[in-house]
């Protein structure tokens, strides 16, 4: 998920229970030591485009549990992200999705899996002398970053170095992990879907992020063609593949729209911010129009979903609590999008307040409480550092 991360339709009744917690039952067998596949036997997304073999028993995305549980950047609660050890455990916890790629260029035109193009804060790329002179100042969507830029670097180079733990304060179990994987590229990731599924048994379904892509046009490394080429490539461009392509800029789902069949989604941030591709070409539209009916009818001409950030599923009051859940999820749904919004952590920093447990910044709160409320607006799904936990989430959602 992107830098504007904040670091079901609802059917009701007795037979929607009964598919989702028939999903639940498949999806968590990884977790609860059950066999099963990570297939819903008819559990539908109401209003996903697509059709046809999904890797389960037909559908595309329709195939895929309700709500959808999305391991975000792999299992990165628990492993640094974006690695293939944080790509892994996710599934063997039994995510039904892996965000498996933010996709960011090199100087060589590769795309690589990172949160940013800045690498300082998730690899071991400041204990590099010979990369010191790297370092620069560049502006990334109207923004000051200092740091090391994958764009500067070739692919040989970036495979010299580890991943690290992002956010060690509060996962500082994770820095157990520093240097244990290197920076994969999404053509490894293809690889890596492919003899996943085989040697699971089900399909394995990704999440790629096109990061800054204005930017990158920019520098003459524009990345959808890069992606729409391996896709391609892999045979993964049709409106059946399991892989969801998103980004937070419009445009450049709409020129995946022209490039490729995939499932798509528009990344949605704060409701007063504005996607950079606007802010470059002049649009004046904010997120806020973007999330009205006319706007998502607009959205839905080019893309089957999109990702808003929690707050604009629940916005919270000054103090951190939960209000009244907006119209979003009702407006989305009759437009004929999914929504399969973004972040929910474990840790109490990343929690509503009314959810927080202490001020351990690396404890746990009630994170059960946070998903059975999100989950009960109606959501499709939801992007999450804690796979397993949100599987026992479901679970309890779906049975209560």
């Amino acid at each position: 998920m992107a830098t504007q991360d904040s670091d079901e339709r609802a059917g009701g009744g007795t037979g929607r229970r009964a598919l989702l917690g028939a999903a639940v039952l498949g999806a968590g067998g990884a977790v609860l030591g059950l066999p099963g596949t990570a297939r819903a036997t008819g559990a539908r997304h109401g209003g996903g485009h697509g059709g046809g073999h999904g890797g389960g028993h037909g559908g595309g995305v329709k195939s895929l549990p309700v709500p959808t549980v999305i391991g975000h950047r792999g299992a990165s609660g628990y492993r640094p992200e974006h690695t293939f050890g944080s790509y892994e455990l996710a599934l063997d916890l039994g995510a039904d999705i892996v965000e498996a790629g933010d996709l960011v260029p090199t100087r060589d035109g590769h795309l690589v899996c990172r949160h940013e193009p800045e690498i300082g804060g998730t690899t071991d790329v400041a204990d590099h002398p010979e990369f010191a002179d790297r370092r620069r100042t560049k502006s990334l969507d109207g923004v000051s970053v200092t740091g090391w830029f994958t764009e500067d670097f070739t692919l040989a180079e970036l495979k010299t170095l580890r991943a690290t733990e992002r956010i060690p304060a509060n996962r500082p179990h994770n820095t157990l992990y520093d240097g244990r994987w290197e920076i994969p590229t999404f053509e490894e990731v293809l690889r890596w879907q492919n003899e996943q599924t085989r040697r699971r048994g089900k399909q394995v379904w990704i999440y790629p992020e096109l990061k800054h892509p204005t930017y990158f046009r920019k520098l003459g490394l524009g990345t959808e063609e890069r992606l729409a080429r391996l896709l391609r490539k892999y045979g993964k461009h049709r409106k059946n593949s399991p892989v969801i392509i998103q980004s937070f800029e419009p445009t450049s789902i709409q020129r995946m729209n022209k490039l490729v069949d995939n499932p798509l989604a528009v990344l949605l941030s704060g409701a007063n911010s504005r996607p950079w591709d606007f802010v470059e070409t002049g649009d004046p539209r904010t997120t806020a129009d973007l999330v009205t009916p006319e706007g998502l009818k607009e959205i839905a001409s080019y893309a089957q979903g999109i990702g808003p950030t929690l707050d604009l599923i629940i916005p919270k009051d000054s103090a951190g609590r939960l209000t009244e859940p907006t119209t979003l999820v009702r407006d989305a749904h009759r437009a004929g999008l999914i929504l399969h919004p973004y972040t929910m952590r474990n840790e109490n920093p990343f929690l509503p307040a009314e959810f927080r447990k202490g001020d351990d910044p690396d404890a746990y709160g009630d994170v059960f409480g946070a998903f059975r409320t999100y989950f009960a607006t109606g959501i499709d799904g939801v992007f999450t550092d804690n796979p397993d936990t949100g599987l026992l989430a479901r679970e309890d959602f779906v049975n209560s």
